[in-house]
């Protein structure tokens, strides 16, 4: 971990968050939305993803959306991509960065993909190749990255494996994805000192769920091996549509909050994100799912009272 005491946030409200929300947000609503959260200056926000509209119907306007917020400096444009035709689209509506997807394990790629993890991986030369000389950077990831509802653990081997095949097209920069929130610290750290040690090269990020209220010290875990990008969403908004019980992200506020109260820097206003994911939580409540939210920040204090209340005075 050395004396890195400064992590980047990444939200994904309007990607992962949006696709799990049943009803279709009107596209002005989430491009007002969008240019609420591009503003509370995150240096990098996930806009949408460029997939079929029967996929994810909610991401059906995501070439209008991106036609219709603003672009301020400083603040990169994540879209994740499926395909050729997805990433021709992101180049279109330049965006800045193009996400691919990809899973650890071959059930869930069946289901995610309608093919295998390798199989899935075989044209993403041709996403690379057509990149070349845009302005628009092709990372990876890998979802399921720290167990899959269909097959359990993912053995270290794997994730090597798959690196192998994302270096040899020249893809450096993986999130790492715990889709269904099965990681715990242990198999965090395990995970990632494995990849760190055999891809000391490589820019690896943490997107965390939490299905099972353990994202923060996933996160703190990732921390002390080094990671300092992660992924989270306001309000605790999200899910994978293709893994079975998923539930929301990190919410952006219990991740700024946790880092900040432990002295790590994350460059955020934690109280106007607060004030936004009010607003989401507002807007979709049965898709919320944040502590601060409910609890508030340690430092909001509380007027002592007077004397001990007991039952029956």
């Amino acid at each position: 971990m050395g004396d890195i005491k400064e992590v980047r946030i990444t939200e994904v409200s309007p990607r992962d968050g949006f696709q799990s929300i049943s009803q279709f947000i009107p596209t002005e609503e989430k491009i007002k939305i969008l240019n609420r959260i591009i503003n509370l200056g995150f240096p990098q926000v996930e806009v949408t993803s460029f997939v079929h509209p029967k996929a994810v119907p909610q991401m059906k306007d995501a070439d209008e959306v991106l036609r219709g917020i603003d672009r301020p400096e400083g603040v990169l444009l994540r879209a994740l991509v499926p395909n050729l035709r997805g990433l021709d689209r992101a180049i279109e509506a330049k965006v800045d960065k193009a996400k691919l997807m990809l899973s650890a394990t071959d059930a869930h790629s069946l289901h995610n993909a309608n093919a295998k993890t390798f199989d899935a991986m075989r044209d993403f030369h041709l996403l690379v190749d057509r990149s070349q000389g845009t302005t628009v950077h092709v990372s990876g990831s890998i979802s399921v990255a720290f167990g899959c509802p269909y097959e359990g653990d993912v053995p270290i081997d794997r994730h090597i494996e798959i690196c192998d095949r994302y270096e040899q097209y020249g893809i450096t920069e993986i999130s790492l994805a715990d889709t269904t929130g099965m990681a715990n610290p242990e198999s965090i750290k395990r995970i990632i000192h494995g990849l760190k040690e055999k891809f000391p090269h490589f820019k690896f990020s943490l997107h965390l769920h939490n299905t099972r209220g353990m994202a923060f010290a996933n996160a703190v875990a990732g921390y002390q091996e080094g990671i300092v990008d992660f992924d989270s969403a306001l309000a605790g908004l999200g899910g994978c549509p293709y893994a079975p019980n998923a539930s929301g992200n990190i919410a952006t506020e219990d991740i700024v909050h946790g880092f900040e109260e432990m002295g790590i820097h994350t460059n955020l206003d934690l109280d106007a994100i607060i004030t936004e994911a009010r607003t989401l939580e507002t807007n979709f409540p049965s898709y919320s799912n944040s502590f601060i939210l409910k609890a508030g920040k340690c430092s909001d204090l509380h007027i002592a009272p007077g004397k001990q209340q007991k039952l029956g005075d």
